[in-house]
């Protein structure tokens, strides 16, 4: 039997949960996944690559049988060129068996698409991601957003260590994505957004061998988000670990910028004034791994 998991129409942080109680709900008897597309009208980064760690995590189920899961295409033209140029079909390929028409359209770096979905496997992938994206990030940093040329290098390190925590915490490879568009929710302005994610073992996972006894009752999601975000808490022992978290915040803080990360039942969020997100959430709708939602909005002046 197949169980079906819709992907909302507009897929991005803010419906992930939506999503997330579905993928979950569906999971439960380890039967094959369908994951249905067809009425997508729009996804975000976050949302594309949290689709791929729900195609990721409903391979790697143990259920015994091993055909692939289910991916229904978007079928209105505009939302599936998008997702070809985006990369993820390019992706998706190897996670799920793909139903509906892939139009022959190139991967692209047009202007607005910084970094298309890219896979982060290993400390090697890291580099080529911030390498590929450092020049083109910069102009559009510069043009776009009315940073400093120094935030380039702030951009760049937000972007490296969030790919890091994949390599160093995840325990299987996960996908990077970054777009600068219109901010219409809160902030009528242009924002580049970092997203990556991955269907991995996640914080609580990964900090639990030297965290949960320190945390005792109170130890879960929202302890190990709050333990790797606000104290800068890391699994490695040696002296100068565990500071990337800590670097993106110090960053952000500089250009009013935002970051949200989610793992298993919990998601934590450094909030900016323009914004209206809750800094913590806690009992969510389990899912594998952990998402970072990078944002950094366009400067309403460049004398800082």
């Amino acid at each position: 039997m197949t169980r079906l998991v819709e992907v909302p129409a507009q897929f991005d942080d803010r419906s992930f949960d939506q999503f997330a109680a579905a993928f979950a709900e569906a999971s439960r008897n380890g039967e094959r996944l369908l994951f249905d597309a067809h009425a997508a009208e729009w996804a975000s980064p976050y949302g594309l690559v949290g689709l791929l760690a729900a195609g990721q995590a409903a391979g790697h189920r143990g259920t015994g049988h091993t055909a692939k899961p289910l991916l229904t295409a978007p079928t209105h033209p505009d939302v599936l060129g998008y997702w070809t140029r985006a990369g993820f079909f390019r992706e998706a390929a190897e996670l799920f068996e793909i139903h509906g028409k892939i139009p022959k359209v190139r991967v692209t770096d047009e202007s607005e698409l910084l970094l298309p979905v890219t896979p982060v496997r290993a400390a090697e992938d890291v580099h080529a991601v911030v390498s590929r994206i450092q020049q083109r990030a910069s102009a559009i940093l510069a043009s776009e957003l009315g940073l400093e040329p120094k935030a380039t290098m702030g951009f760049a390190m937000a972007l490296s260590e969030a790919c890091q925590n994949i390599v160093e915490h995840a325990g299987t490879g996960g996908w990077a994505a970054v777009q600068a568009y219109n901010w219409r929710r809160t902030l009528a302005r242009r924002v580049v957004v970092i997203a990556v994610g991955d269907a991995g073992v996640g914080f609580r996972h990964s900090l639990e061998p030297t965290q949960s006894r320190r945390l005792g009752d109170r130890w879960g999601d929202a302890a190990a988000l709050e333990a790797a975000l606000i104290q800068g808490v890391s699994r490695f022992r040696d002296p100068g670990r565990g500071q990337g978290l800590a670097g993106i915040r110090r960053y952000l803080a500089r250009w009013d910028g935002k970051i949200a990360i989610r793992s298993g039942t919990a998601r934590i969020a450094i909030v900016p004034p323009w914004d209206e997100d809750v800094p913590l959430k806690d009992g969510l709708p389990l899912f594998p791994g952990a998402q970072v939602l990078i944002i950094i909005p366009e400067q309403e002046s460049t004398e800082r």
